[in-house]
């Protein structure tokens, strides 16, 4: 193909028309696949500008390599057990991996029995499984660099580990882990039936199976894990995808306020006290106390703020927090899942 012949009045309605056409294919794609084959496409021409083979670079549209994912849901604990019962028991262990070890799909096909050890509660993972159209399987390398790598698992999943081991999985130490019923490889194609009756079977018709990895990896996250943590456990190499994942949940998001609440009522005890405020300057019958001193409010927030360390910006209009020294204990920064044996 001539680079030379390709104008951007190509360059967009080519994108228009792979976007139009995403979801009528047989293996359907939406925007954030456009998004990015666009990228690709501007790296290549790049290239070719770099190496004088075109004068200027025909993509040229504004936000087109920008990828907007919906948030996925984050599948509750509660519903991950009841999946659990509503898929074939050949097919449990593989939920559990990809929930807990944050695997892919490839890479679970993938895995063989000398990846998996138990006893360390660790999977290896070197190796990722494609299904091509034509229904070719290849076996490669992990999705980037950083795909190759050790991912630690809750002991609490060992039993159904083992027992799956023993059941359902290929023998030998180079066998794969995940197999189908009459022995053949684990493919989207042949599984694909089974995860769309088991999401029907819990009320979740769209659910995807990556949900799960985007639940192990959101559960990851509310454990306190640190970028890098989250980076080398989800497999990424770069730290764009696991900052999605440092968002609070509604839960832990709402134990952080109630923490914000209590500091905020402690400052304001100590900013009465300093100011000399009587503890109640109401009477008993829940009326103010004629002679009760006056303070305004202002300079009351303002000594309970001298007080814990809350500096005012210059501009008056916003706060920051300059010392939280002794509310370590207050706010509850790495919540516990006792039942899946958190970290």
């Amino acid at each position: 193909m001539d680079l030379s012949k390709v104008r951007e009045g190509d360059v967009r309605r080519w994108r228009k028309a792979r976007i139009n056409a995403g979801q009528a294919q047989a293996r359907p794609f939406g925007p954030v696949t456009v998004a990015k084959a666009y990228r690709l496409l501007h790296a290549i021409m790049t290239t070719a500008v770099e190496d004088g083979l075109i004068r200027r670079n025909p993509c040229n549209i504004k936000g087109a390599g920008q990828e907007h994912s919906d948030e996925r849901p984050v599948v509750p604990i509660a519903t991950l057990v009841q999946r659990l019962d509503n898929v074939p028991e050949r097919h449990r262990a593989l939920l559990l991996l990809a929930t807990f070890a944050n695997l892919r799909f490839g890479e679970l096909a993938g895995l063989r029995r000398s990846q998996l050890d138990l006893g360390a509660c660790e999977v290896r993972v070197t190796a990722s499984t494609s299904e091509m159209d034509d229904g070719r399987l290849i076996d490669g390398d992990p999705k980037s660099r950083a795909g190759t790598r050790t991912v630690a698992f809750p002991a609490d999943i060992v039993p159904e580990l083992a027992d799956h081991l023993e059941r359902f999985a290929e023998a030998g130490p180079n066998g794969f882990v995940f197999i189908g019923p009459k022995g053949g490889r684990l493919r989207r194609s042949n599984f694909r039936d089974v995860w769309y009756r088991a999401r029907g079977a819990v009320g979740l018709p769209e659910l995807h199976f990556h949900d799960l990895r985007h639940t192990g990896n959101t559960m990851a996250a509310a454990q306190g894990a640190s970028l890098k943590e989250l980076m080398e456990r989800m497999g990424h190499s770069s730290p764009r995808a696991a900052l999605i994942y440092q968002h609070a949940t509604r839960e832990r998001d709402q134990k952080i306020a109630a923490g914000m609440g209590r500091i905020f009522t402690e400052a304001r005890k100590v900013g009465t006290k300093k100011t000399g405020t009587p503890r109640s300057h109401r009477a008993r019958n829940g009326h103010a106390a004629p002679n009760a001193p006056r303070r305004s409010a202002e300079k009351v927030a303002k000594n309970a703020a001298d007080q814990q360390g809350v500096k005012r910006a210059d501009d008056g209009n916003r706060t920051r927090m300059t010392s939280l020294e002794g509310w370590g204990s207050t706010i509850e920064l790495h919540p516990r899942d006792a039942r899946f044996g958190a970290p």
